[in-house]
């Protein structure tokens, strides 16, 4: 008999040990729009890694949702298929067969009673089976307009109130509305049924390590702290870029674009972390307090026409290859003013970063995939070396690479070898994959287990989802009446009028 409560908390076990990880106490996952991309490729996969590290309660179960005709066996060997493509851990037989015998499936649509009957028979038969406790969360992996009618079928039908002191949770994807008006009514009938604390909102940029070790690396250093603010820094640029078009998205993709699809979510959720005052704790709620703080203090250009620029992706010849431009991809009008690119400057409002500007891009169809923060340090002001000695000396920068290749750069001024003195960049880099053995977890991985935990650290609250909005409504309102977007072509790093926004302030776009 192993020493565990029934609450699922091991009584011999030290909280202060940090050699054990956190591993999940008896509990199950729900995936609604268990068929999606989604699902197959990150969710499914993500679950598998987790028992493979062994980070699961022995009792683990998923119950897929979703309009088909399938039976348990079937949905048993599509979670197989996915997790064989897919995990990033070794496969092993044992560890498949134990988590495969929790596994259920439920066929219906959202709004079908007689399949939500269905569903509570199997959490409860769940419950007896495999020792789940009650406890179950709810992954919404289905278009946004589903969220309210799959909230709601949860509360008619009992499924979000477990038995006694057992949890329900909620967990949601991206795009939590398509402004901030529709963000507060989903707010609002999401936290009807779950509460607040009990909402998990998915921004899987959160999940991945490097973000995590942007807080590490401020607050865990001295080095960094006394230079972090307005005195030091010229300006910072963050950029996600993609070297794919929309794909077979353009169902979705068309009417919501790059603004919404990225810098609403992704790019000011890294703002806020790159920008926050240090938080009293890693407590959920102090390291909110400090976000709030710093998207409550945003400011927006006075002149969108000039700090901000949207554009689309042209035909053209990327990587040896033709491609479509995004007027001519299958699904999309031929008028559309959907942005596949954009770019905005921002201010922050307090006295750490007045008057340092913050650009954000993000594109499709661009150079490279990447994402990156870039902390631009103002010049020397006085360079005491010959004329010409510095031609080829920038400035200094901070550069942390969330994804692909995860790690940190720092771009410095140092002599070159020879008789004279000659100053040019040079940059000391740091990998995640060569100074830890251990290969990073997906953040799916991270998320899922956190959900399962409770721990709402790395999960955007609903008042930041709203004054994201906030900050974004009023440039895509501007944009809906202003003329339309720039064209770029595929394969370059977005239109010129990006690179002029930036030429008027005397400053230019890295080169990632």
């Amino acid at each position: 008999m192993s020493p565990v409560s029934a609450s699922g908390v091991n009584p011999l076990r030290d909280a202060q040990d940090r050699r054990l990880p956190r591993i999940a106490g008896p509990s199950g996952l729900v995936i609604f729009g268990v068929t999606g991309d989604l699902s197959r490729k990150k969710l499914m996969p993500a679950v598998y890694d987790l028992a493979n590290r062994g980070l699961l309660p022995p009792g683990f179960s998923l119950v897929g949702f979703a309009r088909r005709d399938w039976e348990n066996e079937d949905f048993a060997q599509v979670v197989h298929d996915a997790v064989k493509e897919h995990a990033r851990t070794p496969f092993r037989e044992e560890v498949w067969q134990q988590l495969a015998e929790g596994f259920r499936f439920v066929p219906g649509v959202f709004d079908d009673d007689e399949a939500f009957k269905t569903l509570k028979a199997t959490i409860d038969e769940l419950d007896k089976a495999r020792g789940t406790g009650g406890n179950f969360a709810f992954y919404l992996s289905v278009p946004p307009k589903f969220f309210p009618n799959v909230v709601e079928q949860l509360k008619k039908h009992g499924l979000s109130e477990g038995p006694g002191d057992s949890w329900r949770r909620a967990v949601i994807e991206k795009p939590f509305g398509h402004d901030l008006k529709s963000a507060q009514e989903l707010n609002q009938i999401v936290h009807d049924v779950f509460p607040p604390n009990e909402v998990f909102r998915i921004d899987h940029y959160l999940g991945k390590e490097t973000v995590q070790n942007i807080l590490a690396l401020r607050f865990a250093n001295t080095m960094f702290e006394p230079i972090w603010n307005r005195s030091y820094v010229d300006h910072v640029q963050i950029t996600m870029a993609e070297d794919i078009g929309i794909g077979g998205r353009a169902g979705y993709y068309d009417g919501i674009g790059a603004a919404r699809d990225v810098i609403q979510n992704h790019l000011l959720q890294l703002l806020a972390l790159t920008a926050m005052e240090e938080p009293g704790s890693f407590h959920p709620k102090a390291l909110v307090a400090e976000k709030l703080k710093v998207l409550g203090a945003v400011e927006l250009p006075k002149d969108l026409g000039a700090h901000t620029v949207r554009g689309q992706y042209a035909h053209a010849w990327q990587g040896g290859e033709e491609v479509s431009g995004y007027l001519e991809e299958e699904g999309i009008d031929p008028k559309s003013k959907t942005d596949t690119f954009a770019a905005i400057k921002l201010e922050i409002n307090n006295r750490r970063w007045a008057g340092v500007p913050f650009y954000l891009r993000t594109g499709k169809r661009l150079g490279r995939r990447v994402t990156e923060i870039a902390v631009v340090f103002k010049r020397a002001p006085y360079l005491p070396f010959e004329a010409g000695s510095t031609e080829e000396l920038g400035q200094n920068a901070l550069v942390i690479r969330v994804q692909p290749d995860e790690g940190v750069t720092v771009r410095f001024g140092s002599k070159v070898p020879g008789t004279s003195m000659e100053v040019r960049d040079v940059t000391m880099d740091f990998a995640y994959g060569e100074s830890f053995t251990e290969s990073s977890p997906e953040a799916y991985e991270r998320l899922i287990l956190d959900v399962l935990l409770g721990d709402a650290n790395l999960f955007p609250r609903h008042q930041e989802v709203e004054l994201s909005w906030n900050i974004l409504d009023p440039i895509e309102e501007y944009w809906d009446k202003h003329g339309k977007p720039a064209q770029y072509a595929s394969g370059t790093w977005g239109p010129a009028e990006a690179d002029e926004m930036l030429a008027r302030d005397g400053r230019s776009w890295r080169r990632p």
